[in-house]
């Protein structure tokens, strides 16, 4: 058995950051005909909101498990990237640190994606993947494009009927059945063209 602590995030009352590391990434890549690309990121940020997220409508098959929902938990490890906007006079690392504050704009986009997952309304996984992206860009004007990755991590209500217990919606299981991995990224309207350290 293993026990996580989680940390209230945003105003909701519903909305939570699992405790403990998480993973802060970075590629720099110096290219002497093409240039300079940088791309920070976070990966392992673990977050979860017990309510305000449904997930219903969808096509289904004969090999579809999933239940629509019109509430359920909603819980994801987040692998997060974003690419910085060319340092402007010149192309040194001396001239992207002159340009940045890496800690704070770091600070910046990880507070941006965590107010989007813990204040979106959430209809699917898809469109707190978007508003997470949107508001990165909103809130760290030097980044240029947001990459993200979610695993849809489902949580099943355990049922104690053969306990003799009764589960008003307390306590849940996280399931290991096959799960969504949702991925995408969201490209300012001026974004320059593709960086080189995503490739």
């Amino acid at each position: 058995m293993e026990e996580y602590g989680w940390s209230p995030i945003g105003a909701t009352g519903h909305s939570f950051a699992r405790s403990g590391d998480l993973v802060r990434t970075t590629t720099v890549v110096l290219d002497a005909e093409r240039g300079a690309s940088v791309v920070s990121g976070v990966r392992d940020l673990v977050v979860l909101n017990t309510t305000g997220s449904e997930f219903w409508g969808y096509p289904k098959d004969d090999y579809t498990t999933l239940p629509e929902t019109r509430d359920r938990v909603l819980a994801t490890a987040v692998d997060a990237r974003w690419r910085y906007r060319p340092a402007l006079g010149g192309d040194t690392a001396q001239d992207w640190d002159a340009a940045h504050d890496w800690d704070t704009e770091f600070a910046a986009a990880k507070a941006a994606l965590l107010a989007a997952f813990s204040g979106t309304y959430s209809y699917s996984l898809q469109q707190t993947l978007y508003a997470m992206g949107t508001r990165v860009l909103a809130d760290v004007p030097a980044a240029c494009e947001v990459r993200l990755a979610l695993p849809n991590r489902h949580h099943y209500l355990v049922d104690l009927a053969p306990f003799g217990l009764d589960n008003p919606n307390e306590v849940y299981n996280a399931g290991d059945r096959p799960y969504g991995l949702i991925e995408g990224h969201v490209l300012a309207d001026d974004a320059p063209q593709e960086g080189l350290a995503w490739t």
